[in-house]
């Protein structure tokens, strides 16, 4: 973040550390927060997506905020977070930033940390009305590895992420889901990258064509969760995300039984 999302990032975070908000309040609007701050939109949702995986915000719906309702383990005190003073680039492109942060933890010299900036991402779990999962056998050519992932891809500057779930799905396997929902925001490498990772599910879709994206397109199929926790032992399910969303889907279902979707 620049010097001035950084600002924002504090202010914010000053602002839920002083219980501004109580818990399960929702948190103002995008647009509020844009008109007040004077800040952009994307580089705001920068400053959300880390208030977020720091546990300070959840997402609730589209680009909405809610403080977290109260939990039995409190934060710790007396931890101070480590001081930014500057970042420079050392490589940029389309795909991928690498940058060196001045930065200075808590009580030890400052020094220079290598962080890669690499793009905001959706990732959809598409859920049928017979406990299966729409999902896309690839091969991934760093791995070297043929493997089950679920559809998603890059947001698109200014785009909704709801929009790009919905869009990479129809585009990579001509299946356009229904009832959306965000269930998690995350990030992969939380120690050194930046790639906020945006999580939906899905109950239903409707069929709509083939495959549009036939450099991203699989083998596309639909597979039952009761073959996931196999799969998973198998190291066939491919990337963060798709693990992260399928791992919340079986949480989620683990209390109640395996119910049927809609």
């Amino acid at each position: 973040m620049g010097p001035k999302t950084t600002k924002v990032y504090e202010a914010l975070r000053a602002r839920l550390a002083a219980g501004e908000y109580a818990p399960g309040d929702r948190f103002p609007s995008e647009r509020t927060l844009v008109e007040e701050l004077g800040i952009g939109r994307t580089a705001l949702r920068q400053v959300l997506a880390r208030l977020v995986s720091e546990g300070l915000l959840e997402v609730r719906g589209r680009s909405s905020y809610r403080v977290p309702s109260t939990v039995s383990v409190p934060h710790p005190e007396g931890v101070e977070p480590w001081r930014i003073h500057g970042e420079r680039n050392v490589y940029d492109n389309r795909w991928v930033r690498l940058q060196l942060w001045d930065v200075e933890p808590p009580g030890v010299k400052r020094f220079e940390h290598h962080v890669v900036r690499l793009h905001h991402v959706a990732i959809t779990a598409v859920i049928d009305d017979k406990d299966r999962v729409l999902m896309m056998w690839r091969y991934r050519f760093v791995p070297k590895q043929f493997g089950w992932e679920l559809p998603g891809g890059i947001v698109d500057e200014g785009e909704d992420p709801a929009d790009t779930a919905l869009r990479e799905t129809v585009e990579e396997t001509g299946w356009r889901p229904e009832s959306l929902q965000h269930v998690v925001s995350y990030q992969p490498m939380v120690g050194m990258v930046d790639s906020p990772h945006e999580i939906f599910v899905a109950h239903g879709a409707e069929k709509v064509g083939e495959p549009t994206d036939l450099e991203e397109a699989g083998q596309i199929a639909w597979v039952p969760l009761a073959d996931i926790p196999g799969l998973m032992a198998r190291g066939e399910l491919m990337g963060s995300g798709t693990l992260v969303a399928l791992l919340h889907i079986l949480a989620t279902r683990s209390g109640r039984g395996a119910t049927t979707s809609r």
